[in-house]
Parts: C-alpha cells; structure tokens; sequence
C-alpha cells in the first residue's frame, strides 16, 4: 500500500468495487434505507466509547455505507445534548468527500485519529468544523458472505481522546456485531 511520508499514514487505494458494493447495498435493502438494529449498535458504540473515555455523553457513532453517491448512515446516534439545529449538522448522508469513513474503506484498514488537528491531511475535512470533530475511530465493516467492504463504524467526539488498544478492541467488536446484523438481513 502507498504510504504517505508527510503524514506518516498509507494512501487509500482506488475504490475498485464500488459496483459490487453499491449492488449488494441494494440486495441488502442498506444502500439508503436506516435500520433499527443498526441505530441500536451505534448507540451501544456510543455508550460504550463514552464509558471508555471516562466522559458522561456520549460521542457521535455511526454505522455507514459507501454507496456510489455518497456516504450513507444506516446507524446513527447523535448525542441529545448536541443535537443540531435543523438543517445542520449530522443526517444520515454525508458526501464522500466528507468525514473520514472513506478514508478506512479505501485503507480496507482501521483508522485511529486521537486528535484529527495534529494531521494536516485531516484536519482541514468539512465535519471539523461542521461539527466539532476532534477525535476519530473507525474500522471496516465486510459483508460476512462475500468478504466485500461494505463501509465501516466509526466513534467520533468532539474531544482530542486516546483511544489506545482498548479503542481498537471496542471498535473491532462493534463490527463484528454489524457484520452479525448483515449476516441475518442477508438470509
């Protein structure tokens, strides 16, 4: 993989499978449709960032597709007491070139920014200023049949936060929980 020297982080490759992605989106019913259960795991992902940061709210989470179009949201969970105004702030799309979920899906790797400003790479992306992003995680979500990333979840927060092993450990399970859920749509 291509690795960038200035920010010491690899270069997402070309999305190449955009076609099969956006066709079993489709298959799936998650290319532009919400899901409970989906919504009910990021805000458990929430809940459980929030308990590991040792903070009382709860940071944004997200279980997000990469559609052809632009990034979609099937799971969201948006903290009350940060709730934007209508109109602003987090919806359930988001463009592709906004956020940071296209950067994992294109690295097929996870992606852990404690404090996206000490990344010049990243710090300039739309929702820093959006919505206040200040720390990122994320990693990718596959399709359990076919192996194909479908998109990723991610925890964010508005705070700079040390995510460390622990950060990983609860991101990799909060996809093996999605991976479980698209298992079972997928029957």
């Amino acid at each position: 993989m291509p690795f960038d020297e200035e920010t010491g982080l690899d270069l997402p490759r070309p999305d190449v499978h955009a076609p099969e992605r956006v066709a079993r989106l489709r298959e799936l019913g998650l290319y532009d449709t919400p899901d409970e259960g989906f919504d009910a795991l990021a805000t458990k992902l929430a809940q459980d960032g929030a308990n590991l940061a040792g903070i009382e709210y709860a940071p944004y989470a997200m279980v997000n597709f990469r559609t052809d179009r632009h990034q979609f949201f099937a799971g969201l969970h948006v903290p009350s007491e940060s709730q934007p105004a209508e109109g602003d702030g987090v919806s359930r799309v988001m463009d592709l070139e906004h956020g940071y979920c296209p950067e994992v899906v294109g690295r097929g790797k996870a992606l852990v920014l404690d404090d996206v400003c000490a990344h010049p790479r990243f710090e300039s992306n739309e929702v820093v200023d959006l919505i206040g992003i200040r720390s990122y995680l994320g990693d990718v979500v596959h399709d359990p049949r076919t192996g194909l990333v479908l998109g990723t979840a991610c925890i964010v927060d508005t705070e700079r936060r040390t995510w460390g092993r622990a950060g990983l450990k609860l991101i990799k399970d909060a996809v093996g929980q999605i991976e479980q859920r698209i298992w079972e749509l997928g029957r």
